[in-house]
């Protein structure tokens, strides 16, 4: 049985979160001799990654902990960075750039996205940071259960309102349930329609994602009207948060939140992981055409 904790891991493992941590320099010091602020560097990806282009969402901390809108620190609107291979050193990305993301999500994060050809163990490393960066494996498909962009999203007969199959509360939003349980991923699937499902816990995600995550979601379903077809599916039985749902067994996932995007004939053409805001969830709809 997964447990809530080993549903973070990898996405933020520091300040009771999981995953790993490098520095990156500040640009602002208190004095001109005085030394730069160290960052830490927090990844904010599950290692479910694997060849192809890859989505790699970061934040920053300091030794206090996250840095967010009320930090007191500025961040900075772009990271810089270069990918390295971490067993030879050589460089494989030299500039890659990331746009700070902060859409009624706090703290801010910035996704880098980089086409990566093969397997094996990558360093992200900032332009001002040191030089072992961050980690990144990136795996061969055949090890990795989770739905991957390019194949067919697998229909599932997930709790509605009229059919909760065992899970108590369908939707743990507060102070109101979403309107995202009216029907099964399966019957969406049939509608030749594109699906947005959305699976994760507003009230019990330990990243502090998993409801700015479906309240972006919500924020665009009026837009795109019946265009698209949105789902959402809790990761917990009940309000104890201690047995995971079916629909996480089903997609076999260990961490969350995760917003499968798929096309009208649906394959999944879009997996954001862990951490994503409503800019980004916009352009991935816009590409599909339903925007």
């Amino acid at each position: 049985m997964i447990s809530r904790r080993q549903f973070v891991t990898g996405t933020l493992a520091t300040f009771g979160f999981g995953g790993s941590l490098s520095f990156l320099a500040s640009c602002a010091s208190s004095a001109p001799s005085a030394a730069p602020e160290l960052f830490q560097i927090v990844q904010r990806f599950p290692q479910v990654l694997v060849p192809g282009s890859v989505r790699i969402p970061i934040s920053l901390a300091n030794q206090a902990g996250l840095l967010g809108k009320t930090s007191g620190v500025e961040l900075p609107a772009e990271l810089h960075a270069k990918l390295l291979n971490s067993e030879t050193g050589e460089v494989v990305i030299a500039d890659m750039t990331a746009t700070k993301h902060d859409t009624s999500i706090d703290p801010p994060y910035w996704p880098f996205r980089v086409d990566i050809a093969t397997i094996g163990i990558y360093s992200l490393v900032i332009e001002g940071g040191t030089q072992d960066g961050a980690a990144i494996q990136i795996m061969d498909p055949s090890t990795i259960s989770i739905p991957l962009i390019g194949s067919p999203l697998p229909g599932f007969e997930t709790p509605t309102v009229a059919n909760p199959r065992g899970v108590d509360p369908v939707c743990t939003r507060t102070p109101e349930p979403c309107p995202l349980h009216d029907i099964t991923l399966s019957e969406a699937l049939k509608r030749g329609k594109p699906v947005a499902y959305l699976v994760g816990t507003p009230a019990h995600c330990q990243t502090g994602t998993c409801a700015p995550a479906l309240n972006a979601l919500l924020s665009l379903r009026d837009l795109v009207g019946d265009k698209i077809t949105m789902l959402h599916a809790e990761i917990y039985t009940d309000d104890t948060a201690t047995t995971v749902a079916p629909a996480v067994e089903a997609f076999n996932m260990t961490y969350e939140p995760a917003l499968f995007i798929a096309d009208a004939k649906g394959k999944l053409v879009e997996r954001f992981d862990a951490i994503f805001d409503a800019a980004e969830i916009t352009e991935a709809l816009k590409t599909l055409g339903v925007l």
